[in-house]
């Protein structure tokens, strides 16, 4: 009983599996540049810009779906089969042939293959993350997975803070502002090189994390899913997925050239779409919510009213953290907010992302073993420090950093946060669900920097939520934590939906780019009412976190 309570952790293995972590974030924040990128070169609206985030987060979705009904249906969870490691390994290679389709796909000029390109390789990521989340809580004590994931996340968001850095040098060539005619005349070739890195590294780390003896196969014990009726949870699932697809059809299909409708008739049935998208997956969830904890039967891991709440809760942590990150550039070319150029944003997008670097690496240091006077006074200096890489990388770059000195005050808002959140998961997503819905309001309300701060602060809020609300979606699923862990990266499904809404109703000329951050209020409101709702039936379940 005592050795399970102070389970060592394997940081051999631990280090190796980080370095999967950088890539997602890499592409990711990367996107945030491409898209006000592309909505210059490709001449886009706000929302058909927004469709870089449909597709690579729609992908995730699709993956972990299509993994499940895989695994029920042959009788085998698929990734407890392969193991964690080979499950990871896997998914890079299926990436690699996504930048490969991206490099095709640039070298034509074609846009819709650019979005199949970052399709494919965020169908690997999916692989990846069902496989990387559980191997983290996995690879020690589960009492301190939290704090592993953490570590990852803060891997991860050095590559949201150099990725949009790298992918702005590599689209616009120079930090010099470029107008919107001079970015359509750019060359892509830049790109092509950009991708082939990527598609050349993606390979090599899958052959290093392959071959590292340090890694373990990460085997779950009984894989089979035999015995088990989950046709309840595949039929929502299904019922969903169809239900989206008969929503975003007329969507896509009002873009269609030729067509005889009026330009309001087009906007009314975009927003309509994507709104009924919305209330589709709002409802399969709450409905999984109500029948799945009174008639367990058929629902797998669904059962437990913790996963089901904490679904919702990835779908709008992922889709607020996205929309800000990929809404911001437009916001930043308006006159009030700085009035920059697609080709000057790149350092307040890197700072957003660094945001949630410096937010990571904080809740990071309860992964180690060090003294509480220690841990207390790395929790003061290492997110000032963070702050400090942020701004050096982006220096480094060539960008002008000056507008970004006094963020610091939002960071040492998010020390104060961090220490009262105690590092337990029900108190860091109220008091981070709280501040991050006040920032954005203030960030509504005002104008100048302090709503450019107020909204980059999104990112501190958002930094440690994802660890959270997995570590309590999981708690006390036992066999069902592969599953869990898989339904959970469906709802990435957020960054699909939420972000073009948020475009959608920036696009409406009564609401404008800065109202439209509304989205993201709503979504940390509900991750707040999560954590209490879910601490509460944890408690009744006899599990404290």
């Amino acid at each position: 009983m005592t050795e399970k309570k102070l389970k060592k952790t394997n940081y051999g293995a631990l280090t190796t599996l980080t370095t999967v972590f950088f890539f997602w974030g890499f592409i990711a924040a990367g996107n945030s540049v491409f898209i006000p990128f592309c909505k210059s070169y490709f001449n886009l609206d706000q929302f058909q810009s927004q469709l870089i985030d449909f597709a690579f987060y729609g992908a995730y979705y699709l993956g972990a779906l299509g993994l499940f009904i895989f695994g029920t249906s042959s009788g085998k969870d698929l990734v407890g089969a392969w193991g964690y490691k080979k499950s990871i390994v896997y998914g890079l290679l299926f990436s690699a042939l996504g930048a490969g389709a991206m490099i095709v796909s640039v070298y034509l000029n074609l846009f819709s293959g650019m979005l199949l390109g970052l399709f494919i390789v965020a169908l690997g990521f999916s692989l990846q993350q069902t496989s990387a989340n559980p191997f983290m809580i996995a690879l020690g004590d589960e009492s301190t997975g939290a704090s592993r994931i953490n570590l990852g996340g803060g891997i991860n968001s050095l590559g949201t803070t150099i990725g949009p850095l790298i992918v702005s040098l590599a689209l616009f060539g120079t930090t010099a502002s470029l107008t919107d005619e001079m970015i359509q005349a750019l060359s892509l070739t830049k790109v092509i090189i950009l991708y082939a890195c990527v598609g050349g590294l993606f390979i090599g780390v899958a052959a290093l994390f392959g071959f590292s003896k340090k890694v373990p196969h990460g085997r779950m014990e009984d894989a089979s899913t035999e015995n088990e009726d989950v046709s309840k949870a595949i039929k929502t699932l299904v019922l969903i997925t169809g239900f989206l697809i008969i929503c975003f059809a007329p969507v896509f299909y009002s873009y269609k050239e030729n067509l005889t409708w009026s330009d309001e008739d087009k906007e009314s049935i975009r927003i309509i779409g994507w709104v009924a998208g919305l209330i589709v997956i709002l409802i399969g969830l709450l409905y999984s919510y109500f029948k799945g904890s009174k008639q367990k039967e058929g629902w797998g891991a669904m059962q437990y009213p913790q996963l089901s709440l904490g679904m919702l809760a990835i779908f709008v942590y992922v889709g607020v953290e996205v929309a800000i990150g990929s809404n911001l550039g437009e916001l930043l070319k308006q006159s009030e907010f700085g009035g920059y150029e697609s080709s000057e944003i790149a350092p307040f997008v890197a700072m957003f992302w660094g945001s949630l670097m410096i937010g990571r690496w904080t809740g990071a240091i309860s992964a180690f073993d060090l003294s509480k006077q220690t841990k207390l006074l790395l929790q003061f200096t290492v997110p000032l420090i963070a702050f400090g890489v942020v701004l050096f990388v982006s220096n480094l770059a060539g960008y002008d950093i000056q507008p970004l000195y006094w963020y610091i005050i939002c960071v040492v808002f998010q020390i104060i946060a961090f220490y009262l959140a105690k590092d337990k998961p029900v108190q860091t997503l109220l008091i981070y669900g709280s501040l991050g819905a006040i920032a954005l309001l203030i960030g509504i309300s005002t104008t100048g920097i302090v709503a450019v701060y107020a909204i980059l602060s999104g990112g501190l809020f958002c930094s440690i939520m994802w660890p959270s609300i997995f570590s309590l979606s999981l708690a006390g699923l036992g066999k069902y934590q592969s599953q869990g862990s898989a339904f959970l990266v469906m709802m990435i499904l957020g960054g699909a939906i939420i972000p073009p809404l948020q475009g959608k109703l920036a696009d409406i000329e009564s609401v404008g780019i800065q109202a439209s951050f509304i989205v993201g209020v709503v979504c940390f409101v509900y991750i707040a009412f999560f954590a209490w709702t879910v601490g509460k039936s944890l408690k009744n379940q006899g599990i404290e976190l």
